[in-house]
């Protein structure tokens, strides 16, 4: 066998990452049918692996995202600086992602509400992630507001507290915007240096992952049983009908804000649709997102050829959903009722991080996202290892919903970009100054 033969031969990360998760939680279920009280022995002899695994990723969070905030601010920034077609895009990413995240806060937690509670299953879960954990007090709307601007960002950093942090990572680049073009671009440059450097880390950390993936999943399994696919069956399948139904509040925004017929808009964005499933992935989409805008749906080269890219390369409408379920998955394990503070923060966050976070590995985006919004919601992190190893569904779903909104969102600019000259003459690239 050939060098390249092996290298074709070789298991992808999230096919090493499921293999992992299969082998722990079937030799931890057969350990406990075997001997119950030696599956609690050797869980909390492993337990330790997958802690120090995530321990490991968690220590990558702060630097990582608030990187991740200043150079998407400053992305954002400069597209909706080079004119009207884009400042318009920007716009509707930003609004269509607050959308999708009220939407997710909303419908996750009372979706997770109808299931069943089982006391004995929630209290093994909680055992089995991380051991108690009290519920997380819900603040104040005054004490809320007050805690949303840091008077310490290093104190805030160092207190792992994201919303703060996050906020003060929007001032400063927003300011890092507006100063001297080369003293902004060596800063980015530099921020740009820790975004790769804290990615090279994780990317390290994600490479034992089969290992952290087995120890947290044989112990939770170990000590739960049977009850532990269950649980995160519910998980899976609420998740993927939560990005379906954004995918379906698409077509509402369609006949409502881009003044599209819905069959016609829904048959001709269907071949971009079918590569978004097979390939998991909107930038190989891309081609057949601009063959339907253009071709199947008419709309002009100059809003097409600018929206298009810059939805790929900054709005994933599906993100802020997962974040927002995950959170609310994790609040259903230990017991929390989730206030409304919580909600509204978690939202918030979920938007914006979700603009800083495109175009990073899946598995590193997974855990550099969900872990900050788990926290500014004053929720544990412990679950989110194993719900890192069963994303693949998921995320074929994903893939098709932020597919379908970033043509979405080409149709909402099409429309508002109607009387722009240089739109509707063809000849411009739609970039003019207001």
């Amino acid at each position: 066998m050939t060098a390249s033969t092996c290298s074709r031969a070789r298991l992808s990360a999230p096919a090493r990452v499921l293999i992992a998760l299969a082998l722990g939680g079937l030799l931890g279920l057969l350990l406990a049918l075997w001997d119950p009280a030696a599956a609690v022995h050797v869980a909390d002899m492993v337990q330790p692996i997958g802690r120090l695994w995530l321990n490991a990723l968690q220590m990558t969070v702060v630097p990582l995202v608030a990187a991740l905030v200043v150079a998407g601010v400053n992305s954002a920034s400069d597209a909706a600086a080079s004119g009207r077609t884009a400042r318009r895009a920007i716009t509707v990413f930003v609004v269509l992602l607050l959308v999708s995240a009220g939407f997710a806060a909303a419908v996750a937690p009372a979706a997770l509400s109808l299931l069943p509670r089982d006391a004995a299953l929630l209290e093994s879960l909680r055992a089995a992630f991380s051991g108690p954990h009290a519920a997380a007090t819900p603040a104040g709307i005054g004490d809320w507001l007050v805690g949303v601007i840091p008077s310490n960002a290093i104190a805030a950093a160092a207190a792992t507290a994201m919303l703060p942090l996050v906020v003060f990572s929007m001032f400063f680049g927003f300011a890092l915007s507006r100063i001297d073009g080369e003293r902004r671009q060596r800063m980015l440059e530099l921020v740009q240096a820790v975004i790769d450097i804290m990615v090279v880390i994780v990317r390290w950390v994600l490479w034992a992952a089969p290992i952290g993936v087995f120890a947290l999943m044989f112990a939770v399994c170990a000590r739960v049983g049977l009850d532990m696919l269950t649980a995160l069956g519910w998980y899976i399948v609420l998740l993927c009908c939560l990005h379906l139904a954004v995918t379906a509040l698409m077509y509402v925004v369609i006949a409502l804000a881009g003044n599209e017929p819905v069959r016609r808009f829904a048959v001709a964005i269907l071949p971009a649709q079918t590569i978004a499933l097979s390939t998991q992935s909107s930038l190989a989409s891309l081609p057949a997102m601009v063959e339907s805008a253009r071709a199947r749906l008419g709309y002009p080269l100059a809003v097409a050829s600018l929206v298009l890219p810059m939805a790929v390369s900054l709005f994933r409408l599906t993100s802020p959903v997962q974040y927002m379920t995950v959170a609310a998955f994790v609040a259903w394990i230990y017991g929390i009722d989730l206030g409304v503070g919580q909600l509204v923060a978690g939202a918030a966050l979920a938007a914006v991080i979700s603009m800083g976070s495109v175009g990073l590995p899946g598995q590193v985006s997974f855990m550099a996202t969900n872990m900050p919004v788990a926290q500014a919601m004053g929720l544990p992190t412990e679950p989110l290892g194993i719900l890192l190893a069963v994303d693949t569904v998921p995320d074929m779903f994903a893939t098709l919903g932020n597919v379908t909104a970033d043509l979405t969102a080409t149709s909402v600019v099409t429309r508002q970009s109607r009387d722009d000259p240089a739109v509707t003459s063809g000849d411009g690239d739609g970039d003019g100054v207001a």
